[in-house]
């Protein structure tokens, strides 16, 4: 493929993942989140949830579901959003809340945060909150917005997607500083995944402070 070819094939699929937010856009729904989480799987760390809202003339391409772009595309694409959008936020759950509450639940609280710091920001540049809410393959119910959920959002909807480069990238670099803290896991490369690394570390070290109990009883 040419360069030329891939920036036209980025051009198509831009136009396509911005269609579910115009036809939102045509109902009356102005500023319009898409959510997503990154670390439902891994035996450490934290869930890490973003909420994005993007502006309607977004322009960037290669935004894209993050697990399909590299770690230098994902890093290149965390800045460009970041300074685009209208707003994001960040939410997280922690290893313990995860123990505590599950890993569903836990996911769901983080949404809550990531929404709610989101429409801080757009309030603080916009002076209105969020409108509609699409998170990628599941509603919260402690999200009091009108919202739906998209199966594969983070591949079909540009807000949903860019809001996974948020989360991704801000997970795995907090991954890489837990490596130096806890370096038997190779959290570095693994983020927390269950690597042939991760639990030949676990093996010879046992579990450290982050890593999640409850992910962890056959050990």
């Amino acid at each position: 493929m040419t360069k030329e070819e891939r920036i036209q094939k980025q051009k198509e699929r831009l136009v396509e993942m911005k269609i579910p937010q115009q036809e939102l856009h045509a109902k009356g729904y102005k500023f319009i989140a898409g959510a997503d989480e990154v670390g439902r799987g891994p035996l450490a760390g934290p869930v890490v949830t973003a909420a994005v809202v993007l502006p309607e003339d977004f322009d960037v391409l290669g935004i894209d579901d993050s697990k399909k772009l590299s770690e230098k595309r994902r890093d290149e694409l965390f800045d460009v959003i970041k300074d685009k959008a209208l707003a994001w936020g960040i939410g997280m759950s922690d290893h313990d809340v995860i123990d505590e509450i599950n890993i569903l639940q836990a996911t769901k609280q983080a949404m809550v945060k990531a929404v709610a710091a989101c429409e801080e920001m757009l309030f603080e540049r916009q002076g209105a909150g969020i409108d509609y809410v699409i998170f990628d393959a599941m509603t919260v119910d402690g999200v009091d917005k009108p919202q739906e959920g998209v199966i594969k959002g983070d591949s079909k909807v540009l807000a949903i997607a860019a809001a996974s480069i948020i989360a991704k990238v801000t997970r795995d670099r907090m991954m890489v500083e837990y490596a130096k803290e806890y370096p038997y896991y190779a959290f570095e490369r693994n983020k927390g995944y269950g690597t042939k690394a991760h639990y030949k570390g676990l093996h010879e070290h046992g579990i450290c402070p982050i890593h999640r109990r409850t992910f962890l009883k056959n050990l």
